[in-house]
């Protein structure tokens, strides 16, 4: 075995083992998709969970990108891949199946995007979403041998165009989208990080049930924040008001009006 294959190898291992993952076909999906494929050419600026800066790697070895780490694609911005351990807990928490339809808002450059291709399979489909031109034109390159997975240059917030079993948002939001919502199939799932200006708060899983729907908080989160994210201190109070509200108990309700959730 090759260094970067055993060096993947304990990458896999070690998400699995951390966040207890049950779906084998996501295992199976870190396993395959070449972290190094959606980046650009290294070396590459890294940071840990709990880092606050940046370390450069040595070289160009994609062996570095198999842990458990933040890569910048902007690190102006503080704009960093997904850090794999999280999105894998998320994706494993939203049950994601061959043959589902999802909804990714704010893909990147595509690792989770291909990921979720290989879960879904040929029958299945990715419908990848991404607010930044720039970024959108790479993740549509770099998944352009991906036949499932089509990616748009839009914020999410209007026509998406097709209905889903699992939108997963990779933004800070202040409440859910009706649009999110309103684009669910029954027993669809939707998984939505809900902050305030500081990039701090929760992500949430809001299930379809019936005519309504159910929400629970999954856990604590710092996220960049989503294009149309609002900036005042009432949008860090609803932000606020969903955390506490969904943290409690599971949240059930019909509909969203001015952020909140309504019975109606």
């Amino acid at each position: 075995m090759s260094d970067l294959a055993a060096a993947r190898a304990r990458y896999v291992e070690r998400i699995a083992k951390r966040e207890r993952i049950a779906s084998r076909r996501l295992l199976e999906a870190l396993a395959a998709v070449p972290r190094e494929n959606f980046l650009a050419r290294g070396p590459w600026r890294i940071k840990s969970e709990a880092g606050s800066s940046y370390r450069l790697t040595p070289d160009a070895d994609p062996v570095h990108l198999y842990d458990n780490v933040l890569v910048a694609i902007d690190a102006r911005r503080k704009l960093d891949t997904g850090l794999p351990s999280l999105w894998a807990h998320f994706i494993d928490v939203l049950d994601v199946k061959q043959g589902d339809g999802v909804i990714q808002i704010g893909c990147g450059l595509g690792y989770f995007s291909a990921v979720l291709s290989h879960i879904v399979g040929p029958k299945g489909r990715v419908h990848a979403v991404e607010c930044d031109e720039r970024l959108a034109a790479r993740a549509a390159d770099y998944l352009g041998g991906y036949r499932n997975v089509a990616v748009v240059h839009g914020d999410g917030c209007e026509g998406i165009g097709e209905a889903a079993d699992v939108i997963i948002v990779h933004a800070g939001f202040s409440h859910p989208h009706p649009l999110w919502l309103q684009s669910l199939r029954p027993r669809g799932r939707l998984l939505v990080p809900l902050t305030q200006r500081d990039r701090e708060g929760a992500a949430l899983k809001i299930t379809r049930k019936g005519k309504g729907f159910e929400a629970e908080a999954v856990q604590q989160i710092r996220i960049f924040p989503g294009r149309g994210r609002g900036a005042t201190a009432l949008d860090d109070r609803v932000a606020d008001w969903w955390q506490r509200a969904s943290a409690l108990a599971p949240l059930r309700f019909r509909g969203i009006e001015q952020g909140l959730p309504t019975d109606g």
